[in-house]
């Protein structure tokens, strides 16, 4: 899955051997000055929320609320608007939604729409090889979840986004979105500055890093579909949207629905089935659904 602050390179290294991926995954640092800010980062959203939460474990139940609130509206714009709408192109949107789930999405920390689709449809086509950029299979859980990110061997050509290059100026917004982003609190109190900036980041980084490190990695699958996996658990980091039911998702990765059966809740789909009752957006491929549990690899 995307970063809020990877930047793509017009190629793509060729990654080393797993001796060499598994050394960075375990002791590397960031060698370009991009993978550097990266690293700074995330290191900063960190440290702060750590902090946040020793200072005011308790914000209270409005300020709780609004931090769930907006990490859910940024979790919407990351499923809906990048993974299953400009990626995956299995529902189109209205433009005004396009650009405000954009917005939105880029502010709870995901990075450029550019950035994200390229990256994932790079995963899509190489998932569980040694050209994954996020296969735990090849560096570890920890490259996976967080180190992939700023490692420059791992640079993802544009030609994965050539479709949506419209969208490239977003780019040049997202250092002041992720600045208010991270300080968007602060006029609301010393407890809004670290629960709705960075709490709020690092419940939505570590979310969808839980979906490279934990929904992959099984070394004797039969194909890079039987390698990724249902996580109910994740469910709740990821605020139910949907993004756990991760092996439906590499099954029928057209499907505009993640969730494949009654119990596998799928807040992302149920929010593009309400915008195409409104006429604010279309389903281009028939979702899955399935009656039985076992017609489902959980």
């Amino acid at each position: 899955m995307g970063s809020a602050v990877r930047t793509q390179q017009d190629t793509c290294p060729t990654v080393g051997s797993p001796f060499e991926t598994e050394f960075i995954s375990r002791f590397g640092l960031p060698h370009t000055w991009r993978g550097a800010l990266a690293f700074a980062w995330l290191l900063l959203i960190h440290l702060t929320a750590a902090l946040g939460l020793y200072l005011y474990p308790r914000p209270g139940w409005s300020l709780f609320f609004a931090f769930l609130l907006i990490a859910f509206v940024g979790g919407v714009g990351t499923t809906v608007g990048y993974h299953r709408s400009l990626t995956h192109r299995s529902v189109s949107l209205h433009p005004v939604v396009r650009w405000v789930l954009i917005f939105v999405a880029m502010l709870n920390g995901a990075g450029s729409p550019v950035n994200w689709v390229a990256t994932h449809r790079l995963h899509h086509a190489t998932a569980d090889t040694p050209d994954d950029p996020t296969s735990p299979l090849w560096g570890g859980f920890w490259w996976a979840h967080a180190g992939w990110i700023w490692d420059s061997g791992h640079s993802v050509p544009r030609n994965y986004a050539a479709d949506i290059q419209d969208l490239a100026p977003w780019e040049r917004f997202l250092a002041p979105i992720l600045v208010a982003s991270y300080l968007g609190g602060v006029a609301s109190g010393p407890a809004a500055f670290f629960w709705l900036g960075s709490l709020r980041l690092v419940l939505a980084f570590n979310a969808t890093s839980f979906v490279n490190s934990v929904c992959h990695g099984n070394p004797v699958a039969s194909s890079p579909e039987a390698g990724s996996r249902n996580v109910l658990w994740l469910a709740l980091p990821q605020l139910f949207l949907g993004e756990n039911w991760h092996q439906n998702h590499h099954l029928h990765p057209w499907s505009p629905r993640l969730g494949f059966a009654w119990w596998q809740l799928d807040i992302g789909y149920s929010i593009i089935v309400a915008l195409e009752k409104l006429r604010l957006a279309r389903r281009n491929t028939k979702p899955k659904f399935f009656q039985r549990a076992s017609e489902i690899r959980r």
